[in-house]
């Protein structure tokens, strides 16, 4: 049986390069280890881009939409046509991650991999329509392997597409309704824990609904869970064709040597899948965020993240990593622009 392409080795970080970089930052005017994890982002890059100079200054943000299955069981508090009304609103520029990337000169693309209900062509849209959604995953599989593999292509693709482009950095993001259910869900399949430790507000459920939540999400898993014997399983039978899209798009980056910045919650779900189903994938992302949502960090911490910012952020559509980039940025521009202690004529440290 020949591999399939997401089980093809990633690419190794250069060490001779991270090692020049290393090298430069014990020479800037500044102590060792003064601008703390900025030095090591920078160091980090120099590896991963395979230059001693790392650059964050070409962006590709591909945002994936699909709608979910599982919101039939009444767990989001929007209806699924507003993933399509969002849809609209990220082209007309309004939307929080139109803003972001607008000021931040990223090249923003917009996926349509399944919405539950038609909407006209958008200009600018890739309008893919993998399925009308997902299935409802509380009796059946959330996708069958087709749409799955599909959706793991659609964010290989995506990703291609950014290589082509020279981009210095990949971020995905996601859009759909009913989609923290089913992070939810492949959260507690493959971290081995119970529903109630993991489930959050989502759109923002009240009480009542969380509690429904829960319940329905346990009788999901009471169905899926003796069929689980993979990520892909998992993924497949409770996923989202977005949360495929991104797993596809995080092994595909670490195959071709594009750095990720990841999202948040959703994006760590696809994360967490990316690198079971590839362990070479890990090396390849950063960690933009941790959000409000309850389970995001226990994901965090079985992917040995740590995020850069905390500001109880819980929108998806790449916001979070969004609003990280310009901390790359940064330690990319004081790596490359600051004077050596020889270049400045500044005595170095006397120990």
């Amino acid at each position: 049986m020949s591999e399939a392409w997401w089980q093809a080795a990633a690419r190794v970080s250069d060490g001779g390069q991270r090692a020049q970089a290393l090298t430069r930052q014990t020479q800037l005017t500044k102590p060792q280890g003064a601008l703390g994890r900025l030095e090591q982002l920078a160091v980090n890059l120099a590896g991963l881009q395979g230059r001693s100079q790392p650059s964050v200054e070409r962006i590709w943000i591909s945002i994936f939409a699909a709608d979910h299955g599982i919101a039939q069981e009444g767990v989001s508090a929007y209806p699924q046509e507003v993933t399509g009304q969002m849809l609209a609103n990220f082209v007309q520029g309004g939307a929080a991650i139109s803003v972001l990337a607008r000021h931040l000169g990223a090249e923003l693309e917009l996926l349509d991999l399944g919405l539950a209900h038609e909407v006209a062509a958008l200009p600018g849209v890739r309008h893919l329509k993998i399925a009308a959604g997902t299935a409802n995953f509380r009796h059946q599989s959330a996708m069958t392997n087709v749409q799955c593999a599909h959706a793991l292509l659609a964010g290989r693709d995506a990703v291609l597409r950014s290589v082509e482009n020279r981009m210095d950095l990949f971020v995905g993001g996601d859009m759909g309704i009913g989609n923290t259910s089913s992070a939810c869900a492949l959260a507690s399949l493959l971290l081995n824990q119970p529903v109630e430790r993991l489930v959050g507000a989502g759109t923002g459920m009240k009480s009542g609904g969380l509690q429904h939540k829960i319940r329905v999400i346990e009788d999901a898993l009471k169905l899926h869970r003796p069929h689980i014997k993979s990520p892909l399983d998992a993924l497949t039978r409770v996923g989202g064709l977005e949360i495929a899209a991104l797993a596809g798009a995080y092994v595909a980056a670490a195959q071709e040597g594009v750095p990720v910045l990841v999202d948040g919650y959703i994006c760590c779900a696809a994360a967490l899948c990316a690198t079971r189903m590839n362990p070479g994938v890990a090396p390849w992302l950063m960690y933009s965020h941790r959000s409000a949502e309850p389970c995001h960090q226990q994901l965090l911490d079985a992917l040995d993240a740590e995020p850069l910012v905390a500001l109880e952020m819980r929108l998806g559509e790449a916001s979070g990593a969004a609003v990280a980039v310009p901390l790359l940025q940064a330690a990319c521009r004081l790596h490359n622009e600051m004077a050596t202690f020889q270049e400045a004529a500044v005595s170095g440290s006397l120990q």
